[in-house]
Parts: C-alpha cells; sequence; structure tokens
C-alpha cells in the first residue's frame, strides 16, 4: 500500500476519527505502579485519591508524616522529583499544579539504577559530535538501550502526510528487525502526538496490569486533566497494540522542532522493565539535545541546498539578458534548466514560443495538459490519483509539475486562447517497495478500530507514481519568478536600449552620444577626436527621387562610416543628414587619414532603387588631448565641419 493512498483511506480515517474521541487526558485513572493524590492548594486536604490512597480523602496532607512531602504539596511545586517517605518506604514525589488542584504523583523507588543518569551526561557527550543524521539516530538508539537495559530502542520519523518510519532500531539478537518499516498515522493519532509535544517522556510500566480508578470527595475524577502526570493511565486501544507487539513495558521520548512532532525514541521490553524518575528526566535532556542536532542538521543542509539552488538558478538565468533565443538559453547552454529541475523532460513556453527537452509524450497532448490547467500552478506525484482526466491525455506521465508565467489570477484566459506561457516538468512512473510494520489494512485487525495483530514486514510494491517533488515544487516557483523579473527586466534593457538608437540605421543615436559627453570625466591619456560628418546637398536627394531613395542613401552612408571606422569607435547618427564618429584611444593615430578615408568611402557612386547617386560629404575634425573636457567637443566638430562646407565641401577642416 502507497503511504499516501493510506493517509485517505477511509478505514484509516475512520480509525483516526474513533482514536481522537478517547478522552486520553482525562482518563480518571493512574498506572498500578504509583499513587496520586490531589491536594486543595486553600485547605491542604486531600480532595483526590488514587483507589489505592483511598484512606487519605479529606485528611490533611500534614498528616502524612514527611516534612518535604508536605511542603511540595503545599507549595505546589518541587525539585522534580523530591525524595520521601511514603507509607514507611523510600519513594519519588513529582508534583505539579493542574484544575486547582495540586497533584502529588509517588512513584516507588527502585532499587539500583540510582546514578545510571550518569550515563546519560557521558553519551549526550559522545552523541554531540556527530554530523551524520543516519549516524546520529544510530547512535541514539544503541546509547539508550545500553543504559536502559531495554531489548528494544527504535527511533521514528513522522513524514508529511502523518505516517511513521522506523529510522533506527537497536535490537536484542532473537528479536525480527524493524529499521526501514513503515507504520500508519493512527498507530500514534493527532491528540496523542499533541501529548508527546507537551510532556516529552512517556512511561508505560505494564501492559497487563489494570489501571487504579480516581476516587474525590465531590465531583468526577474523570474530569481531571492528567495531561502532564507521569502515572497517566493508558490507552486500552494503545495497551492492545503493545501486546500484540510482545511488549510488556515501554519508555518513549519525543523528538520535537519547532513545537512540531517530528519523531520518537521509543523503548520497549518483554517484560515489565521501569526507569527511575530522575533517569527519565535525564533521558528526557538527551531527547532534547538529539532533536535540536537533528534539526540544525536539517536546517544546515535546507541553506546548504538553498545556497546552491540559488546559485545555479543564478548561472541559468545569467545568459537570458544577452540571448535573442530564451528557449534555447534555458534548455541547450551548460545549465540547463533540467539541471535545475531533476525531471524526464520539460516544456517551456515563452511568449507564445514553445520548445521541449527530454522524454516527452507527444507535444500537442502537453499543450492540452496546459490548455485544461488553465492557467493554474500545479503538482501531482500521481496524476492518475490527482488528476485522471489529465492522465488520460498523457498516459506515461506519473508526476506533474506546472509554474505559470505572468499569471493574473484577476484576468482569466479567454476560452479558446492558446495556454499561457508556463514551465511544465513530467516525471515517468517509478516502482518502489513499500515494506510496513504489519499490514495496515484491515485484513490483519479484528475490527476496524482494533490494532494490528501481526507486525511481521508486509512488502508492498507501489505503482503510478514518480519519484517525490519534495522542495522542488517551491525551488520551481522560485525559479518561474526570478525568470519572470529576468524577462521583464530583459524587455526593460532592450527597451533603454532602442531608446538610444537610431530607428532607420540601428545606429547610435543623438541621446546616446549627449548622455556619453556629459556623464564622463575628461578624456583620457590616449586621447580622443570626434568627427562630424555632414551631407552635402542631401536635400535634393529627397526632393528630387523621394525619401525612400534618401533613407537607401542613408542606410548605405552609415554602413560605409562603420566599415572605415576602426574597432573601438562608435559610429551615431545625430538625425537627418548628420553623423558623429567618436574615436577613443587617438594617441600617436593619424586621425585626418581616418576622416579622409571616410570622406572618400561616402564619395563612390551609391545604388539605390536603380539609380546610381554621387554623394560627397564634409567632416569636421577635433583632437582632444589627456585631461581636456569633453563638453564643448561637439561644438567645436561642428564649427569644424561648417568650415570644410565653406572651403568647398568633399573636405574635411579642422
Amino acid at each position: 500500500m502507497d503511504p499516501a493512498e493510506l493517509a485517505i483511506d477511509p478505514d484509516e480515517l475512520q480509525r483516526l476519527a474513533e482514536c481522537a474521541k478517547e478522552p486520553i487526558r482525562t482518563p480518571g485513572m493512574i498506572q498500578a505502579h504509583g499513587t496520586l493524590l490531589g491536594v486543595d492548594p486553600a485547605t491542604h486536604v486531600v480532595v483526590v485519591a488514587s483507589e489505592n490512597a483511598g484512606h487519605w480523602l479529606g485528611r490533611p496532607i500534614s498528616e502524612v508524616g514527611d516534612p518535604q512531602l508536605e511542603y511540595a504539596a503545599r507549595a505546589g511545586r518541587a525539585v522534580d522529583p523530591v525524595r520521601v517517605a511514603w507509607e514507611g518506604e523510600p519513594a519519588d514525589a513529582i508534583v505539579h499544579r493542574t484544575d486547582g488542584l495540586v497533584l502529588v504523583e509517588l512513584e516507588p523507588v527502585l532499587p539500583g539504577n540510582e546514578y545510571a543518569r550518569t550515563a546519560v551526561v557521558e553519551a549526550i557527550a559522545r552523541l554531540a559530535s556527530v554530523a551524520d543524521v543516519a549516524e546520529l539516530r544510530r547512535g541514539v538508539a544503541a546509547e539508550i538501550r545500553r543504559i536502559t537495559g531495554f531489548d528494544r530502542v527504535m527511533m521514528y520519523h513522522f513524514h508529511d502526510d502523518g505516517h511513521g518510519e522506523v529510522v533506527a532500531d537497536d535490537r536484542a539478537a532473537d528479536l525480527e528487525p524493524y529499521l526501514g518499516l513503515h507504520f500508519p498515522a493512527s498507530d500514534i493519532p493527532v491528540q496523542a502526538r499533541a501529548l508527546y509535544v507537551s510532556k516529552l517522556g512517556r512511561a508505560i510500566a505494564s501492559t497487563t496490569r489494570p489501571g487504579i480508578p480516581l476516587l474525590a470527595v465531590s465531583g468526577d475524577p474523570r474530569t481531571i486533566d492528567l495531561s502532564d502526570a507521569e502515572l497517566r493511565s493508558v490507552s486500552p486501544y494503545h495497551l492492545q497494540y503493545m501486546r500484540n507487539m510482545g511488549q510488556a513495558s515501554t519508555f518513549s521520548l519525543s523528538l520535537v522542532d519547532d513545537g512540531r512532532l517530528v519523531g520518537m525514541i521509543t523503548c520497549a521490553h518483554r517484560s515489565e522493565r521501569r526507569l527511575p524518575v530522575l533517569l527519565r528526566r535525564a533521558l528526557e535532556v538527551l531527547a532534547g539535545q538529539v532533536g535540536m542536532q537533528l534539526a540544525a542538521m536539517r536546517e544546515i543542509a535546507r541553506l546548504r541546498h538553498m545556497v546552491e539552488v540559488r546559485q545555479r538558478r543564478a548561472e541559468l538565468l545569467a545568459p537570458l539578458y544577452a540571448s535573442d533565443d530564451i528557449q534555447s538559453a534555458l534548455l541547450s547552454g551548460s545549465e540547463t534548466v533540467l539541471d535545475l529541475v531533476p525531471a524526464d523532460g520539460v516544456v517551456v513556453r515563452i511568449n507564445g514560443v514553445t520548445r521541449v527537452a527530454g522524454e516527452l509524450p507527444p507535444l500537442g497532448d502537453l499543450l492540452r495538459v496546459l490548455d485544461r490547467l488553465g492557467g493554474a500552478s500545479f503538482a501531482s506525484e500521481s496524476l492518475s490519483t490527482d488528476r485522471p482526466d489529465l492522465a488520460e491525455l498523457v498516459r506515461d506521465v506519473a508526476g506533474l509539475l506546472v509554474v505559470p508565467l505572468h499569471h493574473d489570477e484577476d484576468a482569466p484566459r479567454e476560452p479558446g486562447a492558446p495556454p499561457g506561457d508556463a514551465l511544465m516538468f513530467v516525471r515517468a512512473e517509478v516502482w518502489r517497495e513499500v515494506s510496513w510494520l504489519g499490514d495496515p489494512g484491515a485484513a490483519n485487525r479484528p475490527d476496524e478500530r482494533s490494532p494490528r495483530t501481526s507486525f511481521s514486514a508486509w512488502q508492498r510494491t507501489v505503482r503510478g507514481r514518480s519519484e517525490p517533488w519534495g522542495t522542488v515544487v517551491e525551488e520551481t516557483a522560485d525559479l518561474g519568478h526570478e525568470l519572470e523579473v529576468a524577462l521583464q527586466r530583459r524587455a526593460e534593457a532592450r527597451l533603454a536600449e532602442l531608446a538610444m538608437r537610431d530607428a532607420l540605421t540601428g545606429l547610435h543615436n543623438r541621446r546616446y552620444l549627449v548622455e556619453r559627453l556629459a556623464t564622463r570625466g575628461p578624456v583620457g591619456p590616449e586621447g580622443k577626436a570626434v568627427l562630424f560628418v555632414d551631407l552635402d546637398e542631401f536635400k535634393s536627394i529627397n526632393d528630387e527621387y523621394g525619401h525612400d531613395v534618401g533613407d537607401a542613401v542613408i542606410l548605405e552612408v552609415a554602413r560605409r562610416l562603420v566599415a572605415h571606422s576602426r574597432e573601438q569607435d562608435v559610429v551615431v547618427r545625430l538625425g537627418g543628414d548628420e553623423f558623429v564618429v567618436l574615436l577613443d584611444g587617438v594617441a600617436g593615430e593619424d586621425v585626418e587619414a581616418i576622416a579622409d578615408r571616410m570622406v572618400a568611402a561616402i564619395s563612390v557612386p551609391i545604388s539605390a532603387k536603380r539609380l546610381s547617386l554621387s554623394v560627397t560629404a564634409s567632416c569636421g575634425v577635433v583632437v582632444a588631448g589627456p585631461g581636456t573636457p569633453r563638453t564643448g567637443l561637439l561644438e567645436a566638430a561642428d564649427a569644424a565641419m561648417y568650415r570644410a562646407k565653406r572651403s568647398g565641401r568633399n573636405r574635411i577642416s579642422r
């Protein structure tokens, strides 16, 4: 059985619902090995008592004859625990307040094990240096079993759907191994998990000895909240579960992360075994330390993964700014989108253009899936279960992940419109074996609510599912968002570039020239030159042959100016028939020779619209030495150009 299917199985949901009805916080009973007194904090009279101490009902706590116990009961708090004499025998007393009462729990002192808690300190020191999750889990189970002497110590991990998995199992050699086995969420239902969050340790001393009822001077003792009580009795359902597993006693420790039960450590013994209070407290400290270590390891792994993903995402998106083919940049570079999002295949649809990579069903079927999703995000590891209508369109796909691009919830796509832009990732079916701690189904239970009768490994092959997407869903959403930002910035950069370009020739324009000359400092050590080129009598060409011919002439002049300039030079069209050439690094250069070449190139007849036209140009030349201010260079070149025109045109002038 698939864990995901079990999580929504009607029988499993019914078991969880039935378990939720159990009054596990207010059972009105305690375990058989101890005694409980409820003291009125105003009168210090015993008003609630377990049946084995019923003769204390209505009597002042002072009559117990132990000053430490009397003080603890009067104060409502104590060092945990306080050693007292109870009816002539040493006992550990645990004191806390609840429902307007001071509860005093009394456990007989166990012979031996008095100093076993010192071994816990040594275990904490050894485990603190472990940096691997699996190694830490194994080490914890081994250390706790060595300290406690239980037959088996297991560590559980709870998955997001609530079901658990045995991730460590240190056991006696003759016990059946449970490592790697899964168990349903109903084994530890929701209300029990809430108790494990608030109370980190839970001892069940016997699965066979009947509990002891509580008695009260007045009222119903079954309303008293025993959530924090050490002696709180056990659900009959859970006791049967333990007996079916061959367990006579257990001690469990909670692993809590940010207020959430993420795992447990469970000690189990085939005969009755009880740990002293101080040892249990020490083991609770160890469990807290382990919980923090595991949480830190998870966080470190998460942060490392996040940094790696962000770096790879940046490497993937960086080429978009310089590429004219966005889809190829995502699919054909050294780093592709499939390196970032592990999948069998991907569909990239941007600006209505679709490209694919990897192993995919026919594109038409995938586009129909996109169309049916209507621009919504979607993630599934079992498409046939979650969306059978989509699975019918793409039969070989088990996992599907779709992230829309430029999606606007307030502007739904018009009916019949093509699918919007999106990233679509697909994964094929992956068979995997899941081993359960006994068949979780009805065949292994006397009735729907009963615990399983057998806990032998029960293995099933899970089909119809892909590898889990896990954090990839969130990471792909982040990729989609950053891709949208990159596309927007790319469009803005293109618009900014177009604002600096001449629409006819594609050369830089007057705005570019003005900003360049205005925003830079004085001329550098290599010098600079400005050539101002103006076509002679160009107006007559427009008047005689029309603007189409005139534009063709301008385009050819622009081409010739670029062809006869140096690689580092910039050719600018100011507008109309005026051009400027910016020459950087002219120290040692014959600038006038460069200008002569350009003027000569322009004078070669131009073929335009089946016409051969002769055009000449006048060129003003300004050469600026190092440190010369840039302001005024354009005006000086313009004045030099007019001197060339007055001197007869088709020439240069300084």
